[in-house]
């Protein structure tokens, strides 16, 4: 099967032959139909973070296929499904954190095109006790980008606590973003969108987004407080500039809650003080459960979120991640693997 390799972190992603995959037990085989493109697929081929993958191995968390083949103890997927992969490709099921329903933060927590062979490829094995079932009926193509930019968003607006009709602000109008606004209005929350760019800002009042705030313009934190009638209830933070982070800070509403999901590639400073005198309340969250995966496709296949996106090759992957590097991606990029 051709794949896009890790080869080395040092060098360009490798578009070659490997070996197809055999399913294992609890594991099926999928034949790849789309896979959606993350930031997090550019810091794994790089490197980036501190705990690093061990090469060769292929990335891509957004997959979304058909099963061809099931491993032993696999009893409730068939050959013809159609499924998709995720970040959290699968969990110990043990220990503390699964026990308490927080299976993302399990210790034995296997990663998608990360320490698992992912997406980008023909093929790919998924652990049918993990992988997320696609709905019926939908388009695969704009369904990858849920499997990691969907849930990840959602549960990030789940963390905020904001209640419908209050006020959120979503930082950041890119790929996470646009459809952060989506699930916002969804969830009949309030959204302000920041952002430094207009034509984001346009699309995420495409979206829904009531106030819309230019970062570029000047600090964005006094037009927000403004529009909220004393700052937002919750911050939903997916840009990765260190600013943004604590701008969060002037944007919340005492008693809010801010999430961060982006991870800014430098250390940031936030004033203790505000956080201590205005009950602000600090969390990350990273993708979401199965369960957090099943309400963000139920949004989806009702028609209520839909990601703005193009359509590349699996050949054109090294040109995609120059892309990133330049900022120059509207929405998300999905591999068509019928091209």
């Amino acid at each position: 099967m051709k794949a896009a390799i890790v080869r080395s972190f040092d060098a360009p992603l490798d578009v070659n032959e490997m070996e197809k995959p055999t399913p294992g037990p609890h594991q099926a085989l999928v034949k790849l139909v789309a896979s959606g493109v993350c930031h997090t697929d550019l810091h794994a081929a790089e490197g980036d973070w501190p705990v690093k993958p061990a090469p060769p191995f292929v990335p891509g968390h957004e997959g979304v296929g058909v099963v061809e083949a099931v491993g032993p103890d696999v009893d409730d997927l068939k050959v013809g499904d159609m499924v998709g992969n995720a970040w959290m490709w699968s969990a110990c099921g043990k220990c503390e954190f699964c026990r308490q329903g927080w299976e993302t933060l399990c210790v034995d927590e296997q990663l998608g095109g990360y320490t698992v062979n992912g997406s980008f490829g023909e093929y790919m094995l998924v652990d049918a006790r993990y992988a997320p079932r696609i709905p019926e009926g939908v388009d695969p193509i704009e369904a990858a980008p849920i499997l990691c930019a969907g849930v990840t968003v959602y549960k990030g607006l789940k963390e905020t606590e904001v209640k419908p009709g209050q006020w959120v602000v979503i930082s950041g109008i890119g790929g996470l973003g646009h459809v952060a606004v989506q699930y916002a209005v969804a969830m009949g929350m309030r959204v302000v969108a920041v952002d430094i760019a207009d034509d984001k800002l346009e699309l995420a009042k495409k979206h829904g987004a009531e106030v819309v705030v230019n970062a570029k313009d000047g600090d964005p934190v006094p037009a927000v407080v403004e529009a909220t009638q004393g700052g937002a209830h919750g911050i939903l933070v997916t840009a990765v500039h260190p600013q943004a982070f604590d701008q969060a800070i002037g944007m919340s509403r005492k008693l809010g809650t801010i999430v961060f999901v982006g991870l800014p590639p430098a250390k940031t400073e936030v004033s203790i003080f505000d956080i201590v005198l205005n009950r602000i309340t600090i969390r990350g969250s990273i993708v979401g459960t199965r369960q957090d995966m099943v309400e963000a496709l139920n949004f989806f296949a009702r028609g209520l979120i839909k990601p703005t996106l193009t359509t590349r090759t699996l050949d054109e992957i090294n040109d995609i991640f120059d892309e990133m590097h330049r900022g120059a991606i509207d929405g998300r990029i999905v591999i068509d693997y019928s091209k």
